[in-house]
């Protein structure tokens, strides 16, 4: 931090003296507005979102955060927390002192309890490339660069894995958080154990979660990948994937993904400015088993492309091929409670060259989805059949605001079958209002969210994501 960003004149000496202690106490960068890598700290994958806090920290352990929730509390700035650039963040204001924990990567893997210890850092390539090696995985996501730490903290919905283990959420044994105080906690459902709770599915409400432990899996390969198909068969693959998931065991994670592409030259021809489907596959059985359970698929309409295959589970990313260049866009988040004829109907009237989305990704949930967690937390909605994601991307120079309501005519015809309830996982910077956060938690576990944030966060510090106010008199 430069002699001039800590001596701001419209701030005062109290300003000035607490940032100058920040910057001299932390190992990261304290930067501010116009300071060199300021604009590069804030960086997000969804470049419709932007930060604009007072400060910014790039923490490089625990006893960086802790000093800087502490500053933060000595200049009544409420504190945002930015993991790995993804997931739907909402934008860091001017009265925000804003943490990055992407410098904190360490990681160590203890094979004989099967368990892993992660900084908040840590990405889910370099977290399954660890495991790997001793045999071990943990319940990844689809793309490799996503921070294990936010993904897990709205409950951790793996396309890999999840149906056979659940969320990844109900497998986490011990937290390190930062509360609001500043203060480091150990926490662990044997200690601390309203706020491992609270934080499990309340996300960054409670604290900055420095660092997470948690179950390891014995699984080193799989039996997946994708098959595409024409835009034109989208009815007929539907369909096709609606039965399919009616008797899929536990062991096969699934998706189906519509596209509607810019003919953009890195694509496959028959995806360059048409329409697309996309199913993924991932099984943990025997190969063959898993070719018999899929055979209906390659068969419901020609394929033009197959990626399905023995993988080992290190090269989980190849599944879903997700983008990993920044980029900004409009999301809409759902949870489906059923999956009839009708519902397919309605998803392929609904999306198309002219609905103005680009991607539509629905995901099997059910199977182990469903189980209660050894120790209560707050991931709801666990009876939710699948969930639905879509997504519109901004083209270049166009106002991001013009295409707010993108996807509202899909949703308004698949009304009938979405559920009432949301998932603290699959929320939009659309949903931070109170009425849709709450819809996340069903009414109990709301209000002892509530109390919980009274204890260890009386003044809502932690308020730019899906806030959850503290309990009144609590």
């Amino acid at each position: 931090m430069t002699h001039d960003a800590i001596n701001d004149p419209g701030r005062g000496d109290s300003w000035d003296r607490a940032l100058a202690a920040l910057a001299a106490g932390a190992e990261g960068p304290v930067l501010t507005p116009g300071e060199p890598g300021y604009e590069d700290e804030l960086a997000v994958f969804n470049l419709a979102v932007t930060h604009h806090p007072a400060v910014a920290v790039g923490a490089t352990d625990t006893a960086d955060v802790s000093l800087a929730v502490r500053t933060a509390g000595t200049l009544g700035l409420a504190v945002a927390i930015l993991n790995t650039g993804h997931g739907p963040a909402l934008p860091a204001t001017p009265d925000t002192l804003l943490i990055t924990t992407s410098r904190m990567t360490d990681l160590t893997v203890d094979p004989a309890a099967r368990t892993a210890r992660i900084q908040a850092g840590v990405r889910f390539q370099q977290l399954v490339d660890a495991t790997a090696a001793h045999g071990l995985a943990p319940l990844p996501g689809s793309s490799p660069g996503v921070g294990v730490v936010g993904y897990t903290l709205g409950g951790g919905a793996s396309p890999i894995m999840g149906r056979a283990h659940g969320w990844a959420a109900d497998h986490v044994t011990a937290l390190e958080v930062v509360t609001a105080d500043g203060e480091i906690r150990q926490v662990s459902p044997q200690a601390g154990s309203d706020l491992f709770s609270a934080v499990l599915g309340g996300k960054s409400n409670f604290g900055v979660v420095t660092a997470m432990e948690f179950g390891l899996f014995p699984v080193t390969r799989l039996y997946g990948g994708a098959l595409f198909y024409a835009g034109t068969d989208t009815r007929t693959v539907l369909e096709a994937y609606r039965r399919f998931t009616t008797t899929a065991p536990d062991d096969m994670s699934s998706g189906i993904a519509l596209f509607n592409l810019p003919p953009l030259p890195d694509l496959p021809e028959f995806m360059r400015g048409k329409p697309a489907v996309s199913l993924r596959l991932s099984y943990l059985g025997q190969a063959d088993e898993g070719e018999a359970l899929i055979a209906p698929l390659r068969r419901a309409a020609p394929v033009l492309m197959d990626t399905v295959s023995e993988k080992p589970l290190t090269a989980f990313g190849s599944l879903s091929m997700d983008p990993t260049d920044p980029t900004p866009a409009v999301e809409h988040f759902g949870l489906l409670d059923t999956l009839t004829e009708d519902t397919v109907q309605a998803l392929a009237d609904g999306f198309g060259p002219g609905s103005g989305i680009t991607l539509v990704d629905l995901r099997h949930l059910q199977g182990a989805y469903g189980n209660p967690p050894a120790t209560p937390n707050a991931v709801g909605a666990r009876d939710a059949a699948f969930s639905l994601f879509a997504l519109t991307v901004v083209p270049p120079g166009q106002d991001v605001s013009a295409y707010a309501t993108s996807g509202a005519d899909l949703f308004e015809r698949l009304a009938p079958w979405l559920s009432e309830a949301k998932h603290p996982g699959f929320l939009s910077p659309a949903d931070a209002t109170p009425q849709q956060t709450r819809k996340a938690y069903a009414p109990e576990v709301y209000e002892r969210l509530r109390a919980v944030k009274a204890h260890y966060d009386p003044d809502n510090t932690f308020r730019i994501n899906h806030n959850i106010p503290p309990q009144e008199n609590a």
